[in-house]
């Protein structure tokens, strides 16, 4: 989402850790725990300066040895119920903090997969990620350690100033009396922090979102000597990233420097005057150093929560990032009273008077006007020269957006009453650039359904690719590598069509499923495909005539409409587009390409 929103919303929002506070309640043990450990060690270090008053004015003062040994025992005793009550703390925040991220990152996740494809077209995937990954861990770092050391601090520094006043009111009405001048300036400070915090994490996000996409095209920018450019490109995004941080540092050693300067100086004052009543008599040494010890605690923790409010700062400016991804609601979505599909599926399809444009182009309409009806088994070739609006066709279909005017209907159902996943299980697709994913061939062939290895393996021997998964290092468990990189073109093309072939839905999409295969892997293919269409119906973006010839009707589109309809000998009589295209492959060879037919 662009920048100008996000800052938009930062200004909105007062609280977005708050959105952290369900995460916390799903785990009440360890925050029950937590506290309770943070509650028993606090007050143990708050009975500290009590021990040290009665030994000053009563053991050092009467010499008395077994008065200070008791003491001293009693003192151990307090060290070894911190030390407990410590280790309980760090166990109980840091489980939890662990506990929390690992929600977040899975509901953070869900969301993203279940977004639009509009939101895809006008945001990087490497920020997104980003999001998942580096915030996550702040968030993580704030809720474990950073809120434990938090809550410690406040505990110590309300419980010392309340044991001030009981020690001596005199003295405490001078630290009371300096305490505005501290918090206010911190909370001012910790805004300036938090706006920082946010840049860095944000033009951090745009780096890593520049590095995913260059690292994920490693064999393109080699091939082009664009190593240099990439590198000058990154690091240019890595310093701005780094003023970015540097500010934000910035702003933190200048809080950090204020807070520390304003406590210990008024500790420094109130330490001169307790002094001068010890000198005139009203005032104790012991009772003087209890003072003192609780006015330590509660600048240290004051220092502290200076230190740990930037932190927190830096994670609400994380969790205003995920905010934004939890909160973006998906534009197609299931209606609250979906429709059910028609049993037994059919696969007609029906485009009526269908007007389009992609979010990202709103100007610009790829489809207008479209209507067109495809029966039962009925194959449907369609064919057209670039941005004519075939591709938008599948997308229209596959409900990635909704149309601006007109409906496609599916068995007669308009898609939109009903849930898009029911739509999407009776649709296959074999789209030209085909996704493999970073695991083994079956998991690739089974994926989105849990079949059984012979399933894959009679999918595999459909789709022609049994044989050469056979020669692979692990047959049906090798790993494929990113993207399928340790395969080529058409063995990728084959894993698709085995995909497809497993599903066994009733309308199949083909998009251009032979173009990345060579003569002999496209005889084999072609094959497979004869086979999957059977029965289906079927819709082909086609650039290849083996394709076009097979098919029971042939669309010509062009901006966007359908221009010509038929089959392939009466467009070719017709003279029209399709006979252009056609004779430009014919020039080419008969087995060439439509030159003009990409999306």
């Amino acid at each position: 989402m662009p920048r100008q929103e996000n800052q938009a919303r930062e200004r909105k929002s007062v609280r977005p850790l708050a959105a952290v506070l369900p995460y916390v309640r799903r785990y009440r043990r360890f925050a029950i725990g937590a506290a309770i450990s943070l509650t028993i060690a606090a007050v143990t270090t708050l009975t500290l300066p009590l021990a040290v008053r009665r030994m000053i004015d009563h053991g050092f003062s009467n010499s008395d040895s077994a008065f200070i040994n008791t003491y001293f025992t009693m003192l151990m005793v307090l060290a070894i119920i911190l030390a407990l009550a410590s280790a309980a703390r760090y166990y109980f925040v840091i489980s939890l903090g662990e506990r929390i991220v690992a929600d977040l990152r899975r509901d953070v996740f869900a969301r993203v997969t279940g977004l639009s494809a509009s939101f895809f077209d006008v945001n990087q995937s490497g920020e997104i990620v980003s999001r998942l990954t580096a915030d996550t861990t702040q968030i993580k770092s704030a809720v474990g350690a950073t809120a434990s050391v938090a809550l410690r601090n406040l505990i110590l520094c309300l419980g010392a100033i309340a044991m001030m006043v009981y020690t001596s009111p005199k003295l405490s009405s001078l630290v009371i009396a300096a305490i505005p001048l501290i918090v206010f300036p911190l909370v001012g400070f910790g805004r300036s922090v938090r706006r920082r915090a946010r840049e860095a994490q944000d033009t951090l996000a745009a780096a890593s979102a520049y590095a995913g996409e260059a690292i994920a095209a490693t064999r393109t920018l080699q091939a082009f000597n664009g190593e240099a450019s990439a590198n000058n490109r990154f690091g240019a995004a890595v310093e701005e990233a780094y003023g970015a941080a540097r500010a934000a540092i910035r702003a933190r050693s200048a809080l950090t420097a204020f807070a520390i300067t304003m406590v210990f100086g008024s500790v420094v004052a109130v330490l001169w005057f307790g002094a001068r009543d010890v000198l005139d008599g009203t005032l104790s040494a012991g009772t003087l150093s209890q003072f003192l010890l609780y006015s330590v605690f509660a600048a240290g923790s004051l220092g502290a929560l200076s230190e740990v409010w930037g932190e927190i700062s830096q994670a609400a400016g994380a969790a205003e990032r995920l905010n934004e991804l939890l909160s973006e609601v998906p534009q197609i979505r299931a209606p609250e009273f979906p429709a059910p599909m028609p049993a037994p599926a059919r696969g007609a399809i029906a485009f009526d008077d269908v007007h389009f444009a992609y979010p990202a182009r709103p100007d610009y309409k790829s489809l207008k006007g479209l209507s067109l009806a495809v029966e039962q088994g009925e194959t449907v070739a369609i064919v057209g020269p670039s941005g004519a609006g075939k591709s938008t066709v599948f997308s229209m279909l596959l409900r990635y957006y909704d149309p601006i005017k007109g409906a496609v209907l599916v068995d007669g159902i308009d898609i939109r009453s009903v849930d898009p996943k029911d739509l999407r299980e009776r649709i296959a697709i074999v789209p030209q650039d085909v996704t493999i994913f970073a695991a083994s061939v079956h998991d690739n062939i089974a994926f989105g359904t849990a079949a059984s290895r012979e399933a894959v393996q009679a999918a595999a021997i459909a789709a022609q690719a049994d044989e050469f998964i056979a020669r692979l290092d692990r047959g049906y468990d090798t790993l494929v590598g990113e993207r399928g990189v340790t395969l080529s073109g058409g063995q990728r093309q084959r894993i698709a069509i085995a995909r497809a072939i497993l599903r066994d839905a009733p309308i199949l999409l083909l998009d251009e499923a032979t173009s990345a295969l060579d003569a002999e892997s496209e005889t084999l293919v072609q094959k497979a495909l004869d086979g999957l269409m059977r029965e289906r119906t079927t819709l082909v973006i086609a650039h290849r005539l083996a394709t076009v010839l097979k098919a029971d009707r042939i669309l010509v589109m062009d901006h966007g409409r359908i221009v010509e309809e038929g089959t392939h000998a009466s467009l070719i009589r017709q003279g029209g587009l399709y006979a252009k295209l056609a004779r430009l492959q014919f020039d080419h060879g008969a087995e060439g390409l439509f030159v003009a037919s990409q999306v």
